[in-house]
């Protein structure tokens, strides 16, 4: 099978895509493995509690910079080759991470492993140049309840193997499946040697270009920024208030976030829908159910058990709806000419996350001014605020 922008009448065989989807899930969990492990690599590595939330934060810095410098290459470099190096990068950061014994080495490869890592966002366009136009949608959708499950997995796989050994063995296994994965690609990929129409200059300055000139991305990159917001914002301070308001340990917590696994199943569902032309449907309704999952919690937060079961619900909607909002997003801006998609989705994917930056500052501000009440009041307003802008959407705009 070929990989190229004339092949529209191949079509992605089912092996292939549980393989990409399998891959964007192991690269996009080193992301999020960090996030449960603060507490021992700040001692191990000797950063003051001021300054450990850097663990995380250049992490998803690298990511961003990726997205922005390397993810647009996908349009100039041959995609296989650019995929397994991206991977050889990040495995090294991993190897890096393990060994680390000081703060200034840990960091520099935090950096380095979110640079790595953006090949998640190089395989899921790469398999829509592998599919045909009429099941784009639904393949965008399995690659990506592949990522979806990554993230949600980190979290705990990350505490669970901690609990074993230590938070060493997290990124020394990592490494070895990086690596393992990058043999695989290699071997299995076929090559994509996309149309070379400018040079690497060019092909950033075009990123402003298409930001200004893609209404379609402007539109749905705002929407998924404040559902992504929300998210961030949810499992930022939800650890805090299972901790603090129902006495739950490190393991029920790790437990907890096992709930939002659930909602990955929204994904393909929503790339099927988005094929029968139910995009616009299913992009408002995504937004009503991220409201109504805070609304959910705002409403009643006391330390009851019905208090409790209330979060359960909220996590997994609230994924549901994340998700959902994703493809529908992601499979809009594919559908706008194949030679610019590598940019697209760089700068869909480093917009949304920004606004998931937000999002996690503004649930520590907030947990800590104002408690519960004020954060789950925020987390209602940032789908709410995407809902009334959703609102002005003409319904013969192309990404409904």
């Amino acid at each position: 099978m070929k990989a190229n922008e004339t092949a529209k009448e191949n079509r992605l065989s089912n092996g292939l895509m549980f393989l990409l989807a399998a891959a964007c899930g192991l690269i996009v969990a080193n992301l999020y493995y960090s996030q449960t492990l603060v507490g021992p690599i700040r001692i191990a590595t000797g950063l003051s509690s001021a300054a450990a939330g850097l663990i995380v934060t250049l992490t998803q810095i690298g990511y961003v910079l990726g997205l922005l410098f390397i993810v647009p290459l996908s349009d100039l470099l041959e995609n296989r080759r650019l995929a397994v190096l991206s991977l050889l990068v990040a495995a090294s950061a991993l190897v890096a991470a393990a060994f680390a014994s000081n703060a200034p080495m840990f960091l520099t490869a935090s950096l380095f492993i979110g640079l790595g890592s953006v090949v998640a966002q190089i395989l899921v366009p790469y398999a829509t140049y592998l599919s045909s136009e009429e099941q784009r949608g639904r393949v965008v959708g399995n690659v990506m309840s592949g990522l979806l499950l990554g993230i949600m997995f980190a979290r705990p796989v990350a505490s669970f193997i901690a609990s074993l050994w230590n938070w060493q063995a997290v990124f020394a296994l990592s490494a070895i499946v990086i690596t393992l994965l990058a043999i695989i690609l290699w071997r299995v990929l076929p090559r994509r040697r996309p149309l070379r129409v400018m040079n690497y200059g060019q092909l950033i300055v075009s990123l402003g270009v298409l930001f200004k000139q893609t209404p379609i991305l402007r539109r749905r990159a705002f929407y998924q920024a404040c559902l992504f917001g929300a998210f961030s914002l949810f499992w930022t301070t939800v650890p805090l208030r299972l901790a603090d308001d129902f006495g739950l340990s490190q393991q029920g917590i790790a437990l907890f976030a096992l709930v939002g696994v659930g909602g990955a199943i929204a994904a393909p569902i929503a790339g099927r829908l988005a094929d029968k032309g139910w995009t616009r449907f299913m992009t408002g309704l995504a937004m009503i159910i991220a409201a109504l999952s805070f609304l959910l919690i705002l409403l009643v937060h006391s330390h009851s058990t019905f208090a409790l079961v209330l979060l359960f619900v909220s996590a997994i909607t609230l994924d549901m709806s994340v998700s959902g909002n994703l493809v529908l997003g992601q499979r809009a801006i594919y559908s706008l000419g194949s030679e610019a998609r590598g940019r697209l989705n760089g700068l869909f994917m480093s917009i949304f996350f920004i606004g998931g930056a937000i999002g996690s500052s503004l649930g520590g501000w907030s947990y800590a001014h104002g408690g519960w009440s004020l954060t789950a009041l925020i987390g209602f307003l940032l789908p709410l605020i995407a809902f009334l802008y959703f609102l002005t959407e003409r319904k013969q705009t192309k990404s409904a």
